[in-house]
């Protein structure tokens, strides 16, 4: 055998030697370093754990519980409004009704004020005391009216009218229906002489609240007037007229 297939020969068989090895470390650097296997789709569903069944129970317990806050909420949100809105206005139209019907009630049980045409006025001599008055005012309208609190009289060319006896005061205004009278005294003077400003008067006119003026025709002769010259309220019988 010459050296140069000697040479070959080992040649030859190094590089077998190398290509053995080369393949072993390549094998063992895929045992150690190689990515694993990917699964597949289908194993990875098949593999992925589903929800527990605790977990079903609160997802569906909420699901019910839930529904079931939308429920109530929406019931008492349309239960609430519904029941305010209506007490509300059933409240405020009840009230607003009752005030003005009793309003109205209350105007129209009011007289309206007496007028110098519904009153006839009559003046005569009073058989006693002496010296005094009476007046008799009579509706001759159809409504009742209601007098001035007192005649304020006017005798003759008088340019103030007489005072009122405040002791004589009703406890409310003289009111007349139809045909109905009221009663005034009139002390014309102080009977003994003792006032000043006597004189003679045969004229008698009584003004009304509303500037109608009603004229009383004096006993014949007409009367006789001083400064002690005294009117009471207009009362509801002549009896009480003439205490004062």
């Amino acid at each position: 055998m010459s050296a140069r297939t000697t040479r070959t020969r080992l040649f030859a068989a190094a590089t077998v030697a190398l290509a053995a090895l080369s393949l072993t470390a390549c094998e063992g650097d895929g045992l150690n370093t190689g990515s694993p296997k990917p699964a597949s789709s289908s194993a990875s569903a098949d593999e992925s754990p589903g929800p527990s069944d605790d977990a079903k129970d609160d997802t569906g317990s909420a699901g019910s519980s839930g529904s079931a806050g939308k429920d109530d909420a929406s019931g008492s949100g349309k239960g609430s409004g519904s029941g305010e809105g209506s007490g509300s206005g059933k409240n405020t139209g009840g009230d607003k009704d009752s005030n003005s019907g009793s309003g109205s009630d209350s105007d129209s049980d009011l007289p309206g004020k007496c007028s110098a045409s519904d009153v006839r006025i009559t003046a005569k001599n009073a058989p006693r005391p002496i010296n005094h008055l009476l007046l008799t005012a009579t509706n001759t309208g159809s409504q009742t009216c209601a007098l001035p609190q007192y005649p304020a009289a006017r005798f003759g060319e008088a340019q103030s009218v007489p005072p009122v006896a405040e002791s004589s005061k009703p406890q409310s205004l003289t009111t007349l229906a139809s045909g109905e009278s009221g009663y005034a005294g009139v002390r014309l003077s102080s009977g003994d002489g003792s006032a000043e400003g006597g004189r003679e008067v045969s004229t008698l006119t009584i003004p009304f609240e509303d500037g109608s003026i009603a004229r009383a025709e004096l006993p014949s002769g007409g009367v006789h007037v001083d400064d002690d010259l005294t009117v009471t309220y207009w009362q509801t019988s002549a009896a009480n007229a003439l205490e004062y």
